[in-house]
Order: C-alpha cells, then structure tokens, then sequence
C-alpha cells in the first residue's frame, strides 16, 4: 500500500475519533445541564417545602401560645373563684361567731329565752340555721341595703 494512502486512512481515523470526542463531550455537558436544571428545581422545591414547613410550624406555635395563655386564664379564674369562696368562708365564719356571741348574751340576759321563743325575736326578724341549730346566722336589711351580699358577674354570690 502506498504511503499516502496510510497517512489519509490515519487522518480520516483520527477525524472520525475527533469526532466521537466532541460528541462524547457534547453529550456530557448537555447531561451536566440537565443535571443542573433538575438541582435548580430541587433547590426550588426545598425552598418551597421549607417555607410551608415554616409557616405550619409558626401557626403550630401560636396555637400552642392561645392554649397557654387560656389556659393561664382559667387558672387564674380558679383561683380568683377560690380566693371569694375563702373570704365567702370567712365572712361567713365571722357571722357564726357574732350570732354565737349574741345568742351567748342573751342566754346570759335572758336565760332559756332563745330555746322558747320559737325561732323570731327581735321585732319579728328571722334567725336561721347556718349548719346546725346551734349556730344562727342573721342577716339585716342593713346589710343587704348596703350591698354586703349580691350576684357578681361570675354567678356565684360574691362580697363588695
């Protein structure tokens, strides 16, 4: 074979070679671009998610917070309601002792008076039983003129 026509053979291998590189490459860079096309969309997607993910956990947080803070205010309502039922208590306490102290004076005054009068001294007011019938509680119209016992805003009867 003659020289010239080797060397064409070996220019037109190393054309068709060249050839198949750029192709090689070709087809690599456009797999790159794709590859980075799908991250980009990924990224965006991410971001998306991340957002939502942000949002459900802000509104998870405030829902949380409400509870809280209801919470708190029924708790705070308790107490309050405890704290009127302990002066109720007490003022009631108080009154029990005074008509203790008053039935003891007029035991005193008057002994076997209370035990016969049949419930009603005093210009017809009535004396009634607390827990037993040895404790009186009497309430004037004083006192209820004065505002000593009403309804509060609660329902239950409240001091001013």
């Amino acid at each position: 074979m003659d020289t010239w026509l080797i060397v064409v053979i070996v220019i037109a291998v190393l054309i068709v070679l060249a050839l198949i590189a750029l192709a090689v490459a070709k087809r690599g860079k456009a797999g790159k671009v794709r590859k980075q096309e799908q991250a980009r969309e990924h990224l965006q997607e991410a971001q998306l998610r991340g957002a939502r993910a942000d949002k459900e956990q802000a509104l998870a947080d405030e829902q949380a917070a409400r509870a809280r803070r209801e919470r708190a205010e029924v708790e705070e309502r308790a107490a309050q309601a405890e704290r009127e039922a302990q002066e109720r208590a007490a003022h009631a306490q108080g009154e029990r002792s005074a008509a203790a102290e008053l039935k003891a004076k007029a035991e005193k005054l008057a002994p076997g008076l209370a035990q016969h009068d049949g419930g009603r001294h005093d210009g017809g007011r009535h004396v009634a039983g607390a827990q037993n019938a040895d404790v009186t509680q009497q309430i004037s119209r004083e006192d209820i003129q004065r505002g000593d016992v009403h309804r509060g805003d609660t329902g239950g009867a409240t001091r001013a």
